[in-house]
């Protein structure tokens, strides 16, 4: 291949890289996955072995990407390059190096759900759910141990910083903690924080690291992508990893270090060259998306960055008007403004699924989601409840989970609340019944149900074992069981549920993505590592083709791009958010975050705030509104000012007779046999 006629210097120089540690920093739209791919390329050229390079990357779509381009590259070759997410790779190797380290084979995965249910039955196991002091629920002992796990943040110091009304729990924290790990252990559970925290015990874990070493050693390269969304536990992995070669690769973008809050640490990327003494930098610049006004305005605000990796985007497209600065005088006239100007670029011929409007946070664009309904403009909003976390489809995973893992005892909890005439208590009882019996498949079927719960407990124990004892000629396929799972399922849906056609499609949905597994095992932790937002995610029917208008938040719109895009609420306050007002490094993060909104425009973009807004949540009538700090004179300098006119207004009502003609509110009344 000649890689010199397919990418820049700088891209050129990355791809080429010899051994050795290498930064790449990424710029907004410089081809970074291009560059990566190239690298794969190159060094599949120079001899190494597909299979002894690992491609991390942060969604399993991402790396499939990847090595499909690298694949029209170097053939087919390519395809035994070793790619996937972190959470992935750990799984595979705890698959294979576990058992070695007294972690049984046959672990079930905990998604996040699951895990913040287990922890609700240590809470109660530690008697902690009827404290005279509120307790802090499920979620919020979740995400403490998350934190603490991934960031290794003492978790005293998350309670001081994010939950000071917590502080005097902290021992009963730890006690949750140990029994939430102790359950998890007894069962055969792994959640996600623990796929990452058993890697790095495998790499670092003595005598003489000797299984660390070995997974060490399947690989001569590794690369990274998207490393500034890196958080401590991962850069101990990646460092674990290559040690004896240090031939790592990372890909990033510190100006897109925005996740903070998931535990990513930006110090990972700036502190590279620190921890990987040697280390080459080579910084991509050449933008490939926006026009260079869209640039000007996006390296102006990122300027003003306490601590960067110093890099100015151009590119060589010309043309192009300044961005749009757009002063409204309240949140009406910013709807009103956002959605006539998307209106009148659909009418020049920019398809409205072309065109993005993004924004600090989901509630922010309540106002604009009515006048869209209201003029009949299609959108679609990202985020919200994702196609896994819908209980329907979670309730006929947990089938599934207690037949591949009868110890999984969140399943089992889950399961039997669905039946008729089982409650809290009986649910309980039978769990421990099973634990009694060191979970053995006979244990659930000798329970004394209650005499309510005798028809459920019985027909629930008869479809278990039809699956469990499936002779040769039967159907093993993933998608069979569902189908059984579905025989008794369905009706408690119809029980359950008023409206239960969409959910009976998910289900179906459910089946379709189930066919393409090999087994029930694979399809499980499929859906556990990389859950789906929607089905077409995990290749269940086409791509959605309708014209539609995105919604997005700000973190949600990373690494998309739009020909049109309109930033709305750059006020302080909301861009950046309140609660980052007395920061400094969220601060930093937030304008990271405006800096990612901005680059998503190809050829359009509109900055809008409104002066004055009606905001109960600040405890007053109406505000003056100031524009977001980022947003200063010399930013300001490359937009183009647009200040909207003050509108007429609605026409007032005409002033009504002395007495009513007609009696509406009299004829509503009757309509439902109301009286007079």
């Amino acid at each position: 291949m000649d890689f010199a006629a397919e990418l820049n210097d700088a891209q050129l120089k990355a791809a080429t890289h010899p051994d050795g540690p290498l930064l790449i920093v990424a710029g907004a739209g410089t081809g970074k996955t291009r560059t990566l791919v190239y690298r794969v390329a190159h060094l599949i050229e120079r001899g190494i072995r597909p299979e002894r390079i690992l491609l991390l990357t942060f969604t399993r779509r991402a790396a499939q990407e990847m090595l499909a381009r690298a694949e029209r590259l170097v053939g087919s070759e390519s395809r035994a390059v070793h790619g996937g997410t972190f959470h992935g790779t750990a799984h595979r190797l705890l698959r294979r190096f576990g058992p070695e380290a007294g972690l049984p084979g046959d672990f079930t995965i905990l998604d996040q759900g699951d895990s913040e249910d287990l922890m609700q039955l240590s809470r109660a196991a530690c008697g902690l759910a009827d404290k005279t002091k509120r307790f802090p629920k499920k979620e919020t002992l979740h995400h403490v141990y998350s934190r603490h796990v991934n960031t290794e943040i003492p978790v005293g110091a998350i309670l001081r910083e994010e939950y000071p009304r917590f502080i005097e729990f902290e021992d009963d924290f730890a006690r949750v903690f140990a029994d939430f790990t102790a359950r998890k252990q007894a069962r055969d559970l792994v959640d996600y924080d623990d796929l990452l925290l058993y890697w790095a015990m495998l790499l670092e874990a003595e005598p003489a690291r000797a299984i660390g070493d070995r997974i060490g050693a399947l690989y001569d390269h590794i690369l990274v992508d998207e490393f500034q969304d890196t958080n401590v536990l991962q850069a101990r992995i990646l460092k674990g990893m290559c040690r004896v070669h240090r031939n790592i690769t990372v890909v990033g973008d510190d100006a897109q270090s925005i996740y903070a809050f998931r535990g990513a640490t930006i110090r990972n990327i700036l502190d590279f060259p620190r921890d990987y003494p040697g280390a080459a930098v080579v910084t991509l610049e050449q933008n490939y998306r926006s026009t260079q006004p869209i640039l000007d305005a996006s390296n102006l605000l990122i300027s003003r960055a306490e601590e960067r990796y110093s890099k100015e985007l151009y590119t060589k497209r010309t043309g192009g008007e300044k961005p749009w600065l757009v002063t409204a005088q309240d949140e009406h006239q910013q709807t009103r403004f956002v959605v006539d100007r998307i209106l009148e670029l659909h009418e020049a011929g920019t398809p409205l699924r072309e065109m993005a409007v993004l924004f600090r946070a989901g509630y922010m664009s309540a106002d604009l989601e009515i006048e869209l309904t209201a003029r009949n403009i299609p959108f679609e909003k990202w985020g919200g409840l994702k196609f896994l976390e819908a209980a329907h489809v979670k309730d006929v995973l947990a089938f599934l989970r207690v037949l591949e893992n009868p110890r999984d005892e969140v399943s089992w909890y889950r399961l039997l609340l669905l039946m008729p005439g089982i409650g809290d208590t009986t649910a309980r009882n039978a769990i421990q019944s099973m634990i009694d019996a060191a979970w053995s498949h006979e244990s659930f079927g000798r329970f004394n149900a209650p005499p309510r719960a005798k028809a459920a407990h019985g027909a629930l124990v008869q479809l278990l074992a039809a699956l469990r004892s499936q002779s040769a000629g039967d159907d093993h396929s993933v998608a069979h069981e569902i189908a059984r799972v579905r025989g008794l399922y369905d009706d408690i849906l119809r029980e359950r549920y008023d409206r239960v056609e969409p959910r009976l499609a998910d289900l179906e949905q459910l089946q379709g993505i189930a066919g393409g597994y090999p087994d029930r095992a694979s399809f499980l932790a499929a859906l556990a590592l990389d859950p789906p937002s929607a089905t077409s995610d995990l290749g269940f029917g086409g791509e959605n083709e309708d014209d539609t208008l995105v919604l997005s938040t700000a973190h949600s719109a990373k690494g998309k791009e739009w020909d049109a895009v309109f930033v709305i609420w750059a006020v302080d306050g909301w861009f950046p958010m309140s609660r980052a007002l007395g920061d400094d490094d969220q601060i930093e993060e937030e304008r990271r975050l405006m800096y990612v909104a901005l680059t998503r425009a190809r050829h359009h973009l509109a900055v809008t705030y409104p002066m004055n807004v009606y905001d109960t949540r600040r405890g007053a009538d109406y505000s003056f509104d100031q524009l977001s700090r980022f947003l200063d004179r010399g930013v300001r300098n490359a937009f183009q000012r647009v200040v909207l006119q003050v509108s007429e207004g609605l026409p007032a009502p005409e002033t009504p007779a002395a007495a009513p003609v007609v009696d509406l509110k009299g004829m509503l009344r009757s309509r439902f046999g109301g009286g007079s």
